[in-house]
């Protein structure tokens, strides 16, 4: 199937950011899990590979356009030297790729693909999700304590 004026070039934008967002996410698992910081060890390392997976599914989709998937260009991959400086980071990248994918969604029903358009709005959910859970640890830090909140992060998940 043709894509529709401009969509692949969105998708491949989405993809640059979900490969960077990959990346950030997986180095900042390692940094945890080398700190001892297990349970946000497991839930970054999750994230990454969700965003793995989002990739994945661009990429098919990009295929599926008749379009080249552009997997060479990646943006900045910020790495947070402690873990309330990685959040901020990573909230700054949910954010842009929120950015993104509504300019997305909106571009798709402009020239009528509703089928990217609602593959777009199904990430847009899991980005909402995503953020409400990096704000709630932020303001956990805020009112416990970056001592405490660390010091329930080395205990594994039961």
């Amino acid at each position: 199937m043709k894509a529709k004026e401009g969509v692949v070039n969105i998708l491949n934008k989405v993809l640059t950011v979900d490969l960077t967002a990959t990346n950030q996410y997986f180095v900042h698992a390692k940094m945890c899990e080398n700190w001892g910081y297990e349970r946000l060890h497991h839930k970054v390392r999750e994230r990454s590979i969700d965003e793995m997976k989002d990739a994945e599914k661009l990429i098919e989709h990009i295929l599926y356009l008749e379009g080249v998937p552009n997997v060479q260009r990646l943006n900045t991959v910020h790495v947070g030297e402690t873990v309330p400086e990685q959040l901020k980071l990573d909230l700054q990248a949910e954010q842009e790729m929120l950015s993104l994918l509504s300019e997305g969604v909106a571009h798709c029903a402009n020239v009528g693909d509703f089928t990217t358009r609602h593959m777009l709005e199904d990430m847009v959910k899991d980005v909402d999700a995503h953020i409400d859970w990096i704000e709630v640890q932020l303001e956990t830090i805020k009112q416990v304590g970056v001592e405490n909140y660390l010091a329930e992060q080395i205990k594994t998940e039961s």
